[in-house]
């Protein structure tokens, strides 16, 4: 029987789906798992990768995902960075809840892997720096509303996710792509004010020029974490949970 307290934690990204199981108090209860994303991911096809990572997982009792577009009460409304436009009105809360027969609460990735390394005191920002640019805004450790701030535009041809994605870094190249990052840090410290600054996803080892003492890297395993968190949030934070059907 599963512990009331085991909580299966989801990670989609745009270049994989990854997974565990988290303890309440965010103590993995196994090792990481991940598949790649299908390329185009329509639902179906995310739905059908999440249903063979969880495959021989052990026991759980609700679910935990963080999904990489705007999510609202359950709901996907954008998702760019799966690459087509199937996404839109998605109940992909509910879609999970049904497919796994357990209680799902579903949030953006940044939100979730935010919870997950954030300290909880004061005004704190979490930005993931991968397929697309994440930001999550959390303060005293509870989220504020989500801001899809890579779809803003940062220079008069490009928004964030087109600026500083996995796409120019490419293109770019490290030296120039690094100069684009400390004028995004710049920006976020200047319109934010932020008290700490936490960067993840997987180009941000590639950043080369010094950090501000109050800015911290982690990584997405530090961030799953905030699966756990998810579930200590209470209902007047506007955490939708989605139940099977």
């Amino acid at each position: 029987m599963a512990s009331s307290d085991h909580i299966l934690a989801i990670d989609v990204g745009g270049s994989h789906i990854k997974g565990t199981i988290l303890n309440s108090k965010g103590e993995w209860q196994m090792d990481y798992k991940r598949l790649p994303t299908p390329k185009g991911a329509k639902p179906k096809d995310v739905l059908e990768t999440i249903s063979a990572l969880v495959k021989d997982m052990p026991a759980y009792d609700k679910i935990s995902v963080g999904f990489p577009g705007y999510v609202r009460n359950g709901i996907v409304y954008t998702a760019p960075n799966l690459g087509n436009p199937n996404w839109k009105d998605i109940d992909l809360g509910q879609q999970i809840a049904d497919l796994l027969k357990k209680p799902v609460r579903l949030v953006n990735d940044a939100d979730q892997l935010g919870l997950g390394v954030v300290s909880g005191k004061g005004y704190e920002l979490a930005v993931t720096l991968g397929t697309g640019f994440g930001t999550a805004l959390l303060i005293d450790g509870y989220l504020l509303p989500h801001l899809e701030l890579a779809h803003h535009p940062v220079t008069k041809e490009h928004d964030y996710d087109e600026y500083i994605g996995n796409k120019a870094l490419e293109e770019e190249g490290k030296e120039k792509w690094n100069k684009r990052m400390e004028k995004v840090l710049q920006i976020l410290k200047t319109v934010f004010n932020y008290d700490r600054l936490y960067i993840g996803g997987g180009s941000a080892d590639e950043l080369t020029f010094p950090l501000d003492d109050n800015i911290h890297i982690f990584t997405n395993k530090d961030g799953i974490k905030g699966g756990a968190r998810l579930w200590d949030m209470e209902d007047k934070y506007h955490i939708t949970t989605n139940y099977p059907k």
